[in-house]
């Protein structure tokens, strides 16, 4: 069995890795990938064509022909807003993911909020705005905290959570009136501030089963102690003890049974993973603060390490439409820290030097493993690897306890060196002061 998958981050890193590891698979091809995944066993980059627009996809159609792929398993958001699982479904080929329309949940905010409300999913109150004037007065009349979210993708960067009426109006200034994320920022939706712990709830959807993934908890505050600027993610861990059992039924009743009843009803069944970004209150009420219609990053990298069924299996099953309503899981925790280069979130630094990085393993019990994103192979050096990105790497460990797993990782994480290197020491600060009352 040959796949390809789309993308060059680390959650296309876990992925690829996750699928190489089945013994029915011959050949995982990402495109275009990263470091990581060209030194993978069974792993190989291509590049398609780059001089291709967002929304022509006939490059992988005509890779997937010419090379015999069995399956598409489409990693990041972009491709799949642009209709890239209409396109292969058009051409026969057998692809995981959601079409067109139902990525809008993420590509998309005002659809989000729209479909919510209109099936009846709890979320934060909010208004959509395209002037300045207009967003400033709804902001006067809220107050803050109050949060500022760009309308469509803007790569995990684009929410602003402003603490005083000025850093909200700046925020406004940004998106609407600078341009700062472009067409994603054309349209600002403004929402409630939601207090409580946030969690990461992502299933896999077959148009009508739906199989929970483990649940997990990202850190999107770039500093420690959850501070500094939203980023897509500094690091994350699984399982989410903050999602009890009862919970864990709240959400599945309330927000993805509801997602997929209302996407089936209106002729689009909703396949491939869907991940609901919940805020979880004191009461243990969730309330959806977004969705996005792909696996999470970092989330994936700790999700992966501890899934023991196949993720070719069940991405074959979901392609048949025969889920299953569970998966098998290892009971011990896992945790991954995100390595960002000099200067994320604002910007990225990419040529600098990486050093330190421990030998890729192929031992599946190996219980650390780093996962690549914004790398690359040394033009210089073959045998080298360099920077390529904002995120650069997710160093993600199991363990027997949340803290067992954040102090293997941060032993990993020390050895590797490059130039404007930062990361979070306390990824996992909630579930170890869990785990330290006990």
């Amino acid at each position: 069995m040959n796949i390809l998958v789309i993308g060059a981050g680390g959650r296309e890193h876990a992925l690829a890795w996750q699928c190489a590891k089945d013994a029915n698979v011959q050949q995982v091809y990402v495109a275009p990938g990263n470091a990581g995944t060209a030194f993978e066993h069974k792993c190989k980059n291509v590049i398609l064509d780059a001089a291709a627009s967002a929304s022509d996809h006939s490059p992988v159609i005509n890779f997937c022909k010419n090379n015999a792929i069995d399956m598409v398993i489409v990693g990041p958001e972009a491709p799949l807003v642009t209709g890239i699982i209409d396109a292969c479904r058009d051409a026969g080929i057998r692809a995981w993911g959601p079409t067109a329309y139902c990525a809008q949940l993420e590509g998309s905010k005002t659809f989000a909020k729209e479909f919510m409300a209109a099936n009846n999913i709890p979320t934060a109150a909010y208004q959509g705005f395209t002037d300045v004037v207009s967003a400033k007065a709804y902001i006067d009349e809220q107050g803050a905290p109050i949060v500022i979210k760009a309308d469509g993708l803007a790569a995990g960067k684009g929410v602003i959570v402003a603490e005083t009426i000025e850093q909200a109006y700046a925020a406004i200034e940004d998106m609407l009136a600078d341009n700062k994320f472009g067409d994603a920022g054309s349209r600002v939706v403004i929402e409630q501030f939601l207090q409580g712990e946030e969690a990461s709830f992502i299933c896999m959807i077959d148009g009508e089963n739906i199989l929970p993934m483990a649940t997990s908890q990202d850190h999107k505050r770039a500093f420690e102690g959850d501070t500094g600027p939203n980023t897509g993610g500094m690091g994350a861990y699984s399982p989410a003890p903050v999602v009890t059992q009862e919970i864990h039924d709240k959400v599945m009743a309330q927000v993805i049974q509801p997602v997929v009843d209302a996407m089936k009803a209106a002729g689009h069944p909703y396949t491939g993973f869907l991940y609901a970004g919940l805020m979880i209150d004191e009461s243990g009420n969730p309330f959806v603060i977004e969705f996005n219609c792909r696996f999470g990053d970092p989330e994936t990298q700790p999700i992966l390490m501890r899934l023991q069924s196949s993720m070719v299996d069940l991405v074959s099953q979901g392609l048949a439409g025969q889920l299953p309503k569970q998966a098998k899981w290892d009971a011990r925790p896992a945790l991954g820290i995100v390595v960002a280069s000099k200067g994320y979130p604002e910007s990225s630094s990419k040529g600098d030097s990486i050093t330190g990085l421990p030998a890729l393993s192929t031992d599946p019990h190996k219980s650390v493993k780093v996962f690549h994103a914004g790398t690359a192979i040394n033009p210089n050096d073959e045998q080298s690897v360099v920077t390529d990105g904002g995120r650069v790497l997710c160093v993600t460990a199991l363990a027997d306890s949340i803290l067992e797993a954040q102090q293997a990782a941060l032993s990993v994480t020390a050895a590797i060196s490059f130039d404007g290197a930062h990361y979070r020491r306390d990824i996992g600060h909630h579930a170890i002061a869990r785990e330290l009352a006990k």
